[in-house]
Order: structure tokens, then sequence, then C-alpha cells
């Protein structure tokens, strides 16, 4: 990403800094309502190019930059979900949101800064977990900005309204109608202590393809869901049960050679990254209720990596 500001702008400008300083903030929402790193970037520039658009009068009658880059930044985003709906029933075989990274891996390149800045929160609360991610894909454009700029970011509804085009009252609806998605489609979430636990056995018993281990760790019911994009060999349709999952990546893990596996933070929560040769082919991410795997999500379209590999 590159710096906000184009060729010639002022620098001198006194609300230079807070108009910069909003962009972590913008990335957020804009991943949270999109699931997609890239795009979320994209969008951000958009909002930028469109702010620098406007002449220096019109920006000084701007009362609060940072609402107004909120508010570009969500129409933005909702034509982009828009879209992509279309885009996603072509889409060849499952979508999964782009997994992200901690946050050094894509904010300035500084290890640590998730510590030292409270903007870097996107990979620290459960609005960014997978399972939350792919709920809100089931939901309509409207319920997730709703819901997200609500919820999450604390706006009022007579804001979200001027972004949807609705009442403030219907926008109301909407977020609480994405609140009872969310209810019932996300599990309440195990310590962060136990996640790392359960992964890292999952990890050991991998490595060594004991089945039986994997089926214990696993949740009878579990489902794993890969995500090639058409790009990359993988399975096209969900595996349901927790032994044919076991079976399934003990058998995978068997046949390719090279393959190392790491523990990493994705998506703010223990996961796993998979290496063949050195190079990140694949990263797992997990729900995880009462001690067992429910559901796993496995990235390997390559397009959905850039942010791991430095593609």
């Amino acid at each position: 990403m590159t710096d906000p500001s184009p060729p010639g702008a002022d620098r001198s400008d006194a609300g230079l800094s807070e108009i910069v300083g909003e962009r972590r903030r913008l990335i957020g929402l804009a991943y949270r309502l999109l699931g997609s790193l890239a795009e979320a970037e994209d969008v951000v520039q958009e909002t930028y190019v469109r702010w620098y658009a406007l002449s220096p009068r019109q920006r000084e009658a701007v009362a609060s930059p940072g609402a107004w880059l909120s508010k570009v930044a969500g129409r933005i985003c909702l034509d982009v979900l828009g879209s992509a709906r279309a885009r996603r029933e072509r889409y060849v075989g499952e979508w999964i949101p782009e997994p992200l990274p901690g946050p050094e891996r894509w904010i300035g390149g500084r290890p640590g800064a998730a510590a030292a800045d409270p903007a870097d929160r996107i990979t620290l609360d459960e609005s960014v977990g997978m399972a939350f991610l792919v709920v809100l894909e089931s939901m309509t454009p409207a319920e997730r900005v709703a819901l997200i700029l609500h919820d999450v970011f604390r706006y009022p509804f007579a804001e979200i309204a001027e972004i949807t085009g609705r009442t403030p009252a219907a926008c109301r609806e909407l977020a609480s109608s994405g609140r009872r998605r969310i209810r019932a489609g996300t599990p309440p979430a195990a310590p962060a202590a136990g996640r790392a636990d359960v992964v890292r056995n999952f990890r050991r018993a991998l490595e060594v393809a004991d089945v039986d281990a994997l089926i214990g760790l696993l949740d009878p019911g579990a489902v794993l869901t890969a995500d090639g994009g058409g790009v990359v060999k993988t399975v096209l349709r969900p595996i349901e049960g927790g032994e044919r999952i076991a079976h399934a990546i003990a058998d995978l893990l068997r046949r390719v050679s090279g393959v190392t596996l790491l523990e990493r933070t994705v998506n703010g929560q223990p996961g796993l990254i998979a290496q063949q040769d050195g190079v990140i082919v694949t990263v797992y991410a997990f729900e995880i209720t009462d001690g067992r795997i429910r559901r796993i999500w496995a990235v390997r379209n390559p397009e959905k990596l850039r942010s791991w590999t430095g593609a």
C-alpha cells in the first residue's frame, strides 16, 4: 500500500497526520466487509483518491475527515459486495475469506506493532475470526455493512443510513438480523490458551500421520473446507466427519514430500501454515469448541496467500 497522499499533495496540511492515521482503521473496516485484504487495500486507496479529488476548500469544510473517509469506504465496499456475489458464483470450488497474518506481516513490516499501536487491533478481536467472516458471507451486503459499522465500529444508525441509502430504522433491523445469524453460526470461543494447545496437538499428530490422535482432536461432525480457486489442486467440496477428515489429511501428507507445518496466528487466532520446500502453500484456520476442532478452513489459492508469501 502506498502513501495515501498523491504526488504534489500539500505535506504541510495540518490535518494530514489525521488523514494518514485513518488508514489502518479503514483497512480493518474494509477487510471485515469484504473478506479480502487485497480488496480492502484497493478500497482504501480509492477512498483517499476521492478525498484528494476534493478542492482544498471542500476538504476544509469537512467537520470530521475520519467520518467522511469511513462513509466513502463503506459506500465503495457496498458496490464491491454487489459485484462480488456474481464473481463468487463463478468461483471454482469453495470461497473462503482471505486469511490474515499477524499485523507485522502487512502493516509497515514492524514486528511488535500490534502490541504498541491500538490501531493494529484488526487481528485482535473476534470480528476478524474466520468463523465470523464466513457467517458474514451468508448476509446481504446491507446486513453486513450495518452490523460491522454498528457493532464493531460503533457508528450510529443515522450515519449508517447515509451509507446504505436506507432509514435508520431499517439499518437497525438489518444489524439485528445479522446479529441473529452470527449467534446461530458461531459458537462461544474457547479460551485462547486452550485453542493453541489443540492446534499444537493437531500439528504433532499430522507430522507423524497419527490418524487415531487426529480423530480424537476432531469433533465427530467436523467439516473441512478448502479453497484452491481453481488455481491449485484441492477438494472442491467440504469433507464432513472427523474420521473422514483425519484419514484425508493424513493420506495427503503421506503422499506429498517436503512439507513443514508451523504454528502461526491466523485471523488473530491459533492456526497453521504448510510450507513446501520453504514456500507457504496452505494456511489453516480453525474453529474449536469444547476442546475439539469443529471446522477447518484450508486456503490454498495463491492469490489469497500474497500477504503471507510477500508475492
